[in-house]
């Protein structure tokens, strides 16, 4: 028992362990849900356009006014508690990242000549999004979840700390921090351990997010910045573009 045992002489490194899966099991499953139905969500509203875009983001603005955890909790508590019931309400805060992240790559790639062109052909609104702009979606929805699912544990454990997450006797990080407050002098370790795999586990996928980023992003790769400073050491993009007499981008996207 390296991790100690706690008040009824369970111990607290299998229940880490085991807590483990089932805070991941539903952060990956909320993330993919929400940001999966976000994303097409913002697609259609960026392509589309239109009264369907408007309502569409009025309803965003809507989800994105209540902070995470309050929704999650409102949430969770009307529909039971349990795990599905947890998966549903942390998913439902994620679908306005997701929709206005894509939203804003599709109104970028639908004025492309070759989205034109395609829309000039005949081809219809489906293909085109799916063959033509969903493509150019995929970068940025791999960082947006993976950034994500250090959101998603860290609201997993509030509402399991709150008591309304996945009900005991299932072990999860959350719960494990609420059973340690029931004494009044809790032992240092069932607070310390939990916190402790709560604590890398985010850490580890924002590292992670950041590491798709620069990967799937060529403006942060090295060959890119050489090819703009010259050199080994870097210089801003603007500065490098105005000394070769090429167009730059700017903060907003619009070539100076």
């Amino acid at each position: 028992n390296i991790f100690g045992t706690d008040q009824v002489g369970r111990d607290t490194l299998s229940r880490v362990i085991y807590g483990a899966r089932t805070s991941l099991f539903v952060a990956f499953s909320a993330v993919l849900l929400g940001t999966t139905v976000g994303s097409v969500w913002g697609l259609a509203c960026g392509y589309l356009r239109g009264r369907f875009d408007l309502v569409s983001q009025r309803i965003m603005e809507i989800l994105q006014s209540f902070p995470d955890l309050i929704l999650a909790m409102a949430i969770s508590m009307a529909i039971g508690t349990g795990l599905p019931a947890v998966i549903f309400a942390i998913a439902i805060t994620r679908i306005p990242f997701g929709g206005r992240v894509i939203r804003s790559v599709a109104l970028s790639i639908r004025e492309m000549a070759y989205v034109e062109a395609g829309r000039a052909s005949g081809a219809s609104a489906a293909r085109i999004m799916i063959f033509h702009v969903l493509p150019q979606c995929i970068a940025p929805y791999l960082v947006l979840a993976t950034t994500h699912l250090g959101v998603a544990i860290v609201i997993e454990a509030a509402l399991g700390f709150l008591g309304v997450g996945v009900p005991p006797p299932t072990p999860t990080w959350g719960n494990m921090l609420a059973d340690s407050i029931t004494a009044l002098v809790p032992p240092w370790w069932l607070v310390l351990f939990p916190g402790l795999a709560i604590t890398i586990t985010v850490l580890a996928f924002n590292l992670l997010g950041d590491g798709i980023r620069d990967t799937l992003d060529p403006r942060l790769s090295p060959a890119f910045l050489r090819l703009v400073t010259g050199s080994g050491r870097a210089r801003p993009v603007g500065i490098a573009a105005a000394e070769t007499g090429a167009p730059s981008l700017t903060t907003s996207g619009v070539r100076s």
